[in-house]
């Protein structure tokens, strides 16, 4: 009969793979959208620019923040300038005696002697190597 059921007893063998690549392709999309969602709950800040900045990875380092307002996070969390050496003696006690490294970030907008007392106090407790994070750019 025309149109109707094949009467060999062939085997089905091959797959088609054209489904299972469309369900693939969906999860990716789904997958790239959602990691901007959890990639941006960070603290806000605007950093300046600069040519030497330096995009290598780094090792473990104490993450200082200041936002625009001079508020201090260690870390995402935020604390205030007289919490830093409790803090710092923490993370010496954790590190069992390997030298510490900060990392500051600050605002555009923060002021420097914000700036400048987070690096005093910083230096004080024994962390001497800190970098001040910036973003690459030039500077035209």
């Amino acid at each position: 009969m025309a149109g109707g059921a094949s009467d060999s007893d062939d085997e089905i063998t091959g797959i088609n793979v054209t489904p299972l690549v469309d369900v693939m392709l969906v999860l990716l999309i789904i997958f790239m959208v959602t990691a901007t969602y959890i990639t941006n709950k960070s603290i806000n800040v605007n950093l300046p620019k600069a040519d030497t900045a330096d995009n290598a990875d780094k090792t473990k380092n104490l993450a200082f923040v200041l936002d625009a307002k001079s508020q201090l996070y260690l870390d995402g969390k935020a604390l205030s300038f007289d919490e830093v050496a409790g803090r710092i003696k923490e993370e010496q006690a954790k590190a069992n005696g390997a030298p510490l490294n900060a990392v500051i970030s600050a605002d555009k907008e923060t002021p420097h002697g914000a700036v400048v007392k987070l690096i005093d106090t910083v230096r004080k407790h024994g962390i001497t190597d800190f970098a001040i994070n910036v973003e690459a750019g030039s500077s035209g």
